[in-house]
């Protein structure tokens, strides 16, 4: 029977759908045990028989597409590609897939969410009141912020029209800008700089340099409005971490709220400052869309393995 690895550490969790498609294929299907990411040497040591993978995070390098010399198709569960080398899966003839429509949903409402929660100092009011400690935080309201959206793919798009939904004025910058859905959702298209000066609130939707640089360092930050706020559920390494630290702390930012970090899990000083939401990358961690998006994962493995 052909094997498939199915290495994202919550794979299944929100229902076994997933693994019963597997298996009505006619695939062995062999789970990541670890509850973690996993590394090259454990993606190799499980994978080495296996046709396919169905990949969270983990690295596929060239150093473990060489040791599985079975493996005909990779499929991502989710939208990014940072892990996987897509060149050299080109050069072995190994299928790469994912699922771009899948997180779209999540990680917008989480924007949104963290936003607000931002704003209302609800974390704060949360642990405070945790601590017995009856303590009434003054926050901010959305109302007639502007809010600068960092790339406008699909994440991006749906962001700002939830946004325009509660009649907050947007402006955006994309490499290559949709001028037609701009203009019929109101968008105001603008330079990268401009909507660093121009927005009260900065949400970033871009998949990073290629060069792993980050796009927002300090230069970026002095250029932002003073008291101003940022969100990050793009990717880690997007935002400068240090430089984030020295603009809460100068007073520059008014707060920020980041889902992901340049090396995960994290464990570095921002868990020290008070004015900025840490979640660990729950991103596209709703319980409908993720067992979607491990649907569509395992449909793509599936439909390429057929052929």
């Amino acid at each position: 029977m052909n094997k498939v690895l199915t290495s994202p550490s919550s794979m299944g969790q929100v229902g076994p759908q997933p693994f019963e498609m597997l298996k009505d294929a006619g695939y062995e299907v062999i789970n990541n045990p670890y509850g973690r990411k996993l590394t090259e040497a454990e993606v190799i040591e499980l994978a080495k028989e296996c046709i396919g993978i169905v990949a969270g995070v983990e690295p596929l390098t060239p150093t473990v597409m060489d040791a599985l010399p079975d493996l005909k198709c990779i499929s991502r569960v989710g939208v990014g590609m940072d892990s996987v080398d897509l060149d050299y899966a080109k050069k072995k003839g190994i299928v790469v897939v994912n699922t771009p429509d899948g997180p779209t949903r999540g990680v917008a409402e989480l924007t949104l969410a963290m936003t607000l929660s931002m704003l209302r100092k609800i974390p704060q009011a949360d642990a405070a009141l945790k601590q017995k400690q009856w303590k009434k935080q003054i926050g901010n309201l959305i109302l007639d912020k502007k809010i600068g959206v960092i790339g406008l793919g699909r994440i991006g798009r749906m962001v700002t029209e939830l946004f325009r939904g509660l009649k907050n004025p947007v402006i955006g910058f994309d490499l290559y800008p949709d001028e037609v859905w701009a203009k019929e959702n109101g968008v105001e298209l603008a330079s990268f700089e401009e909507v660093l000066k121009s927005a009260d609130i900065v949400t970033l939707h871009i998949p990073g340099n290629a060069d792993k640089t980050p796009v927002i360092s300090k230069k970026e930050f002095d250029l932002m409005k003073d008291g101003s706020f940022l969100v990050n559920i793009a990717r880690g390494g997007v935002v400068d971490e240090e430089a984030l630290y020295n603009a809460l702390t100068s007073g520059k930012l008014s707060s920020a709220a980041v889902d992901v970090f340049s090396k995960e899990p994290y464990d570095g000083k921002l868990c020290e400052l008070e004015n900025i939401i840490l979640t660990p990358h729950l991103g596209s961690y709703a319980s409908e869309g993720k067992l979607q998006m491990e649907i569509d994962a395992c449909q793509n493995l599936i439909d390429v393995l057929k052929k």
